[in-house]
């Protein structure tokens, strides 16, 4: 049976018990402080476990793209090395909010297991919850009879808190859980040991599949449980496990899941990779082993970082852009270590990768070109930090004493420059070196610590003033509003300090999302006034972030956001809708939005093109949105219009984004987009909207910093400011643009005469620099500083240069105390004596606090250190001695 077709008969199978089929959330979230991505099928749904939301149907199925690289979940060191581990995977699941329960849903699982799928009954091994007497939670009597229904007992395996009993986090709910597991190795093998005894011990042919969790507790701050008010049931299977016993291979691997991809790698790379039934042995199968593992942390990782790029994560330095990253640049470096492959090939797969889920999963189809861009600008960068590592590495080595290389310096190479710790000892094993893993060890566990202590935070559990599902957001026509507080709790960060986050019952205050910044304001009560720092949404709640609690908490108040800071927020958001559409007009209907940041002061807006915006383009959009702003364009606003109707009227989606069955609209003349900010009533009052910059991001991604309002009549004035300065230093000239071009006139005519005398200059020094250069070793030494700029040292090195094959010079200069090495060395001497001048200057750079690079026989290095000088040409003499 093919993946597909297991997919499918599993949501079909859950249909026909009543659930509802939602689709997949996005891998990126965006709505949910606590995590980076969707790590799990119930991070989606959090808010109906809490009781803050109502699903629109009490039983869900779906299959979930899920990432586990960071947190408690975190398998990425794991994937490749084994055969069931990976960083994107989707997981197969069924849910029931306060419906059915463990009656329900174990023999669900079983029906489905045996006889939809017509999985070997005797293969499978169920677990359940042996209970813990500390924590007040007894043997899960319930699952045990059930299942005994199925199997025999000496197949129902009991299992502790750590393998039974599922927690969302430190805090939340949980409860008790009871997973299937499949036993698939041959009949020998199970005959000679019992599957039982390899349950939840890592073999990988003995692996769960299916784990379903009785959502029945809350885990309090203090860690004590308490009881929901409803039992929920929470199911997740591994879908690449399940096409793995389906199959009847021993490998996720060598299903049709990665087989695709897998071929793709051999094709392009020519070797191949043996299926997980091949046995290896000896040297030539520990070579072949180290293919398949490089192979398969390729095949798992393009899926990972192929959906976050396509559900609007970019790869960056920061957050879940350096996660996404990372995932990437762990498949370059094992393609290159053990692959050999020196170019960018990875994007290839994409196009793979989209024809085998693109049916299913359409955002990896629609959004191929741009994630195949995306990975090879990538690739070919961390490809150049590579060779750039392996010079540096260079350097590392030289300067060991001894056989052991410091573990701090191979930190450094990999914290500052990516360059992996296992290619760095690889390389120094074959220079007959070894690594001091343990102090590379202690340097990540302190950078660890550091970050750690940085990010922390301690969450009390809410103090609940009004229970019931009582808050309500009345923020699109009000901005104040008479409220109760509803619940509390005290937030302690290293980063933020104490902070109070306050829930009421009609908030007036907008919080961040959809790009636009969360709302200030205060609570006013009739005996004091808390200020409202910022508004964030957490699991359906709108948070009011404060310093401080009001003495009374039961009080009355009036929330009054700070309607300045609203109004320019949305001036500025509905002029990044107008835009949209601008650009659409002008570039193409390729342009899709990509990320977005609406603040009082600007918006910042990245969007899908696949060249720099010109700046006849950048008047036409500027041009666009203010003419939409002159024809007073009043606002219409439809709430709660079904999603489906919405985008038949022609509003834009925007992929990565989660959309409910009824959206809001949002339309000003053409432009019409699903969207829950804050808006300006008429685009009059936007008054003028200016673009300030445009650059990119990434491959084909671009990003339009613009201000409206206020802010363009503060831009124009500054403008002449400066104009009113210019021509003050010009002496006020009739015409400022012809003197200002006399000007650059007669500049570049002193700077040709410049040139001309400092060429001079370097002719005439070359007799007198001739005498001083000395011969070391069969080479011809000078290192000197000279009163020169850094093109005059460069022109004076090649005029010395022509004295003979053999030259070594490396030339100093200090122009306005900016200090500047040159190194020539002649092409005879790079060649015989295997000398760079790139090595030689990255080496001399460092006693001038500084570094460059450039050919073997000539390169230069700046610095900021011009007291170095004297030392970086003492040392110089070292390279030939």
């Amino acid at each position: 049976m093919k993946s597909q077709d297991v997919r499918k008969q599993f949501l079909d199978f859950f249909q026909s018990k009543g659930h509802l089929i939602v689709p997949s959330a996005p891998i990126v979230l965006k709505d949910d402080p606590t995590l980076m991505f969707n790590n799990s099928g119930m991070a989606q749904f959090k808010e109906y476990f809490l009781g803050n939301a109502t699903p629109k149907s009490n039983r869900i199925a779906d299959t979930q793209k899920c990432l586990r690289v960071s947190g408690k979940h975190n398998d990425l060191e794991d994937v490749g090395f084994d055969t069931y581990h990976h960083t994107m995977f989707e997981m197969l699941g069924n849910w029931s909010f306060g419906d059915y329960f463990k009656k329900e849903a174990l023999p669900f699982a079983w029906e489905f297991l045996t006889e939809v799928l017509k999985l070997d009954k005797d293969r499978l091994y169920v677990s359940v919850f042996e209970g813990n007497e500390a924590e007040n939670v007894p043997f899960d009597q319930e699952a045990f009879d059930i299942w005994k229904q199925f199997v025999p007992e000496d197949r129902i395996i009991l299992g502790n808190k750590k393998d039974n009993f599922w927690e969302m986090g430190d805090q939340g709910p949980c409860g008790p859980c009871s997973e299937i597991h499949i036993d698939l190795r041959t009949d020998a093998e199970r005959a000679a040991v019992s599957g039982r005894s390899l349950v939840n011990e890592d073999h990988p042919q003995v692996v769960e599949i299916w784990n379903n969790v009785f959502m029945e507790f809350n885990r309090k701050a203090d860690g004590s449980l308490e009881k929901l008010p409803a039992q929920h049931v929470d199911t997740g299977m591994g879908f690449e496990r399940l096409c793995m016993a389906i199959q009847n291979v021993t490998s996720n691997y060598d299903t049709d899941v990665f087989t695709p991809l897998i071929e793709k790698v051999e094709e392009i790379t020519g070797l191949k990779y043996t299926s997980n039934d091949v046995v290896l042995s000896g040297a030539e199968g520990e070579e072949q082993n180290k293919i398949n593992i490089a192979i398969r942390v390729i095949v798992d990782h393009v899926r990972a970082v192929a959906f976050a790029i396509a559900d609007g994560q970019l790869p960056s330095n920061t957050g879940a852009g350096y996660v996404i990253r990372r995932i990437l640049r762990r498949a370059i470096r094992y393609g290159f270590t053990f692959l050999d492959t020196k170019e960018a090939f990875i994007y290839k797969l994409v196009a793979v990768l989209a024809d085998q889920m693109g049916e299913f999963f359409p955002e990896i189809k629609s959004q191929q070109n741009l994630v195949t861009n995306v990975i090879r600008e990538e690739e070919a960068s961390f490809l150049r930090t590579l060779d750039q590592g392996l010079q540096l590495l260079e350097n590392v080595i030289s300067e060991t004493k001894g056989n052991e290389v410091s573990g701090a310096k191979a930190f450094e190479l990999y914290d500052t420059f990516g360059f992996p710790k296992d290619l760095t000892a690889l390389i120094l094993r074959e220079r007959g070196l070894e690594l001091d893993e343990a102090g590379f060890d202690v340097a990540m566990q302190e950078q660890k610590a550091r970050s750690r202590a940085a990010s922390e935070v301690s969450t009390e559990d809410w103090s609940v003033l009004v229970p019931g599902n009582v808050e309500t957001f009345v923020g699109y026509d009000q901005t104040e509003a008479d409220v109760k507080i509803t619940r509390i709790r005290k937030v302690d960060s290293k980063k933020d300090g104490v902070l109070y986050q306050i829930v009421v019952d009609n908030s007036p205050f907008y919080p961040e999302g959809g790009g636009q910044v969360g709302d200030k304001g205060t609570l006013v009560s009739a005996n004091e006034t808390i200020q409202i720092i910022d508004t964030k949404k957490e699991n359906n709640l709108i948070l009011l972030l404060a310093k401080q609690l009001p003495e009374n908490i039961n009080a009355s108040f009036v929330a009054k956001v700070n309607t300045d800071l609203r109004a320019a927020s949305a001036k500025n958001h509905s002029a990044t809708h107008l835009m949209h559409l601008a650009l659409r007009t002008v570039l193409g209907t390729h342009v899709e939005q990509k990320g977005s940041l609406v603040t009082p002061n600007n918006l910042r807006f990245d969007f899908s093109h696949f060249a720099k915006v010109t700046d006849d383009e950048l008047k036409q959009v500027e041009d666009f949105v203010n003419a939409r702003i002159q024809e007073q364009l009043p606002l219409i606003e439809r709430r709660d219009i079904p999603f489906a109707q919405a985008v038949e009227e022609g509003a834009m989606a925007l992929f990565g984004e989660k959309y409910g069955d009824s959206v809001r609209a949002i339309k000003f003349g053409d432009s019409m987009e699903l969207c829950g900010g804050i808006h300006v009533k008429n685009t009059a009052e936007i008054w003028s909207f200016k673009i300030v910059s445009e650059g990119a991001v990434a491959a084909g991604i671009r990003r339009i910093e613009a201000i409206t309002s206020d802010a363009v009549k503060k831009h124009f004035a500054n403008q002449e400011e400066l104009l009113s300065e210019i021509k003050l230093s010009l002496k006020n000239p009739q015409d400022t643009l012809k003197a200002v071009v006399a000007l650059q006139d007669d500049n570049a005519k002193l700077k040709k005469q410049l040139e001309s005398l400092l060429k001079d200059k370097a002719k005439n020094m070359k007799g007198d620099l001739a005498k001083e250069i000395q011969e070391i070793n069969g080479v011809q030494f000078l290192a000197k500083q000279v009163d020169l700029n850094p093109e005059g040292a460069k022109d004076l090195a090649y005029e010395l240069g022509t004295l003979g094959n053999n030259m070594f010079l490396v030339l100093a200069t200090a122009e306005e105390g900016k200090p500047m090495l040159s190194c020539y060395i002649s092409k005879e001497l790079v060649a015989d004596k295997n000398l760079n001048a790139g090595l030689v200057v990255r080496e001399l750079g460092k006693f001038i606090q500084g570094g460059g690079g450039g050919q073997p026989f000539f390169a230069t290095a700046g610095g900021k250190k011009a007291e170095g000088i004297p030392e970086a040409l003492a040392k110089a003499v070292d390279f030939i001695q």
